[in-house]
């Protein structure tokens, strides 16, 4: 079933939306919350999440990228349960390991006004992983959306662990290049 199919049966509110989304996402949802979570249950209570969380969003919002849309939703989602119950065994290291490779690039702080330029940062770095070319866009966004094993982005790319590792170090200076041109980081 096409994607605009689908997003008609929410607005119909007909219950198979849900059906045809798992169909279609089920397994593409679960690896992006594996990628995170790395417990079965946890794993399942966001897919849970994720499809009802899609089914009170649409409507109203029609998303122009489906997959992207309800990517997006269990990515969030299983970084809130990741930071509900952080513990040794959940994440497998590999969510630390994301977070602290890009600690050096991300402003920290918890105040209003960290909270209101939030979105343009999040802007900026749309930005950024759009002016990249295609092979260090997927790349990225592999790793740091997707959360990613480094050994499963060198090879889903013909690299090797080392090259990914160096690309990947290559971008966050760059990043952090362009964030604090932009004011975000001190230089």
């Amino acid at each position: 079933m096409k994607d605009e199919e689908i997003i008609d049966l929410y607005f119909r509110r007909d219950e198979k939306a849900i059906e045809q989304t798992d169909l279609k996402y089920g397994k593409y949802c679960k690896t992006i919350a594996k990628n995170i979570l790395w417990n079965e249950q946890d794993i399942e209570e966001c897919l849970d999440d994720t499809y009802i969380k899609v089914w009170n969003r649409i409507p109203p919002t029609r998303p122009r990228i489906f997959r992207a849309f309800i990517a997006k939703i269990t990515r969030d989602l299983a970084l809130n349960i990741f930071n509900a119950g952080r513990s040794s065994k959940r994440g497998g290291g590999v969510i630390n390991e994301v977070l602290d490779e890009l600690a050096e690039c991300i402003p920290a702080g918890n105040d209003v006004e960290d909270t209101i330029l939030e979105k343009e940062l999040e802007s900026m770095i749309r930005d950024f992983v759009n002016s990249l070319d295609q092979r260090d866009a997927y790349i990225f966004t592999s790793r740091y959306f997707y959360a990613e094993e480094i050994s499963n982005i060198a090879t889903r790319y013909g690299m090797t662990r080392h090259n990914v590792t160096v690309t990947l170090g290559r971008l966050r200076k760059k990043l952090q290049g362009r964030l604090v041109k932009e004011g975000y980081l001190a230089s």
